[in-house]
């Protein structure tokens, strides 16, 4: 029986065959059946101060993402988390560097700020074609995120008025499919009635089944307060548990403190904490990937039925696509057509291995 990290592995392969074909969110290819749109996914919203990009690193284990003020995530950044075992050496690859395997995570962050600029210029405006970074470690769980661009209610110079709408819009664009685990990161140390990442959450998934609320920033908020009210869901219901976060400060962040040791840290925060000791077994982002991670399973199981649906009519467009193409030729439109049929063949076998076994 194909295990369910393989099915995770499955669907991140159509999703980078369906990129390179220009089926991806926010894209425009309409030549066939949007399987993209059809795969579940975890997509990571949250405000430019949200603190968004600690808890992907955090998430990860280690320092990959470029960092500066105004927007910094400026194209959608596919992150799939490949567990290896124990001792084995950690890695990254990207989908438009196939053969290049990445074991200094400086020039990861290096990569993406290039490629970005690739294709935006190095001016500040934003594109939805993704980057697809796959990172192979120890110390991940098997998971897909999206980092969408963070929220903002300002341009900073240099971009026109617009940015602000664009960057909704585009954000939209992923959370409103009824396929996306929106993941909605906000900072404690703000009024969570404010918080963008909410508001927007709130906009397409009204009932909150599909958003998972974290809370970054716990130990930055004033003395004597908490975000218990938050975090038991009083002061904002979701369907699923909120899950508080404690980043890595600036002092950590400039003296390199490594991964590791600040998700240590994180965790004697939350058993030490005596607001938060009582949920500490529940809190961080370690407990966060695992939720997310058992999470993911769950919704492709349960939409195995509606997959294979579409996987099957995708099928007969991409032969028929086929048919007009002729034989395929290496690197040519055809070969990629033909690896993508295959994937969803493989897929539709894999699917139905599994409702076979139950």
């Amino acid at each position: 029986m194909t295990t369910m990290e393989s099915l995770i592995g499955l669907v991140n392969r159509i999703q980078r065959a369906c990129t390179v074909l220009g089926d991806y969110g926010g894209g425009d290819n309409n030549t066939f059946s949007s399987l993209w749109e059809a795969l579940p996914s975890v997509a990571v919203v949250g405000g430019q101060s949200s603190g968004k990009s600690s808890v992907l690193e955090s998430i990860v284990g280690r320092d990959f993402l470029p960092r500066g003020s105004g927007i910094v995530t400026r194209r959608p950044l596919v992150l799939q988390l490949h567990k290896l075992e124990s001792g084995s050496q950690e890695y990254a690859e990207f989908l438009h560097l196939p053969r290049r395997k990445f074991t200094d995570f400086s020039l990861v962050r290096q990569e993406i700020q290039d490629e970005t600029d690739r294709v935006t210029g190095k001016t500040k405006q934003i594109s939805p074609i993704p980057i697809h970074l796959s990172i192979y470690s120890p110390n991940v769980v098997n998971l897909t995120l999206i980092d969408l661009p963070g929220l903002t209610k300002v341009a900073v110079e240099g971009q026109p008025e617009s940015i602000v709408q664009e960057i909704e819009t585009m954000v939209r664009t992923y959370v409103e499919k009824p396929n996306c685990i929106i993941l909605a990161i906000s900072p404690a140390n703000q009024d969570i009635a404010t918080s963008d990442a909410i508001k927007l959450s709130r906009e397409v998934d009204p009932t909150g089944e599909r958003t998972f609320g974290v809370l970054t920033k716990l130990d930055l908020m004033d003395k004597g307060t908490n975000a218990l009210d938050v975090i038991e869901g009083r002061s904002y219901r979701l369907q699923h548990p909120w899950v508080g976060i404690v980043n890595r400060s600036q002092a950590d962040i400039n003296r390199n403190v490594d991964m590791i040791v600040a998700r240590h840290k994180e965790r004697e925060y939350f058993a030490s904490s005596s607001d938060y000791g009582h949920l500490a077994n529940k809190m961080g982002s370690e407990y966060l990937a695992k939720l997310l991670s058992q999470h993911l399973e769950s919704v492709i199981r349960a939409r195995i039925p509606s997959i294979t649906s579409l996987i099957n009519k995708s099928i007969e467009e991409l032969e028929s696509e086929m048919d007009h193409l002729g034989r395929p030729i290496a690197l040519d439109a055809g070969a990629q057509l033909y690896t993508i049929l295959e994937l969803c063949r493989a897929f539709e076998r894999i699917f139905k291995e599994h409702l076979d076994g139950g």
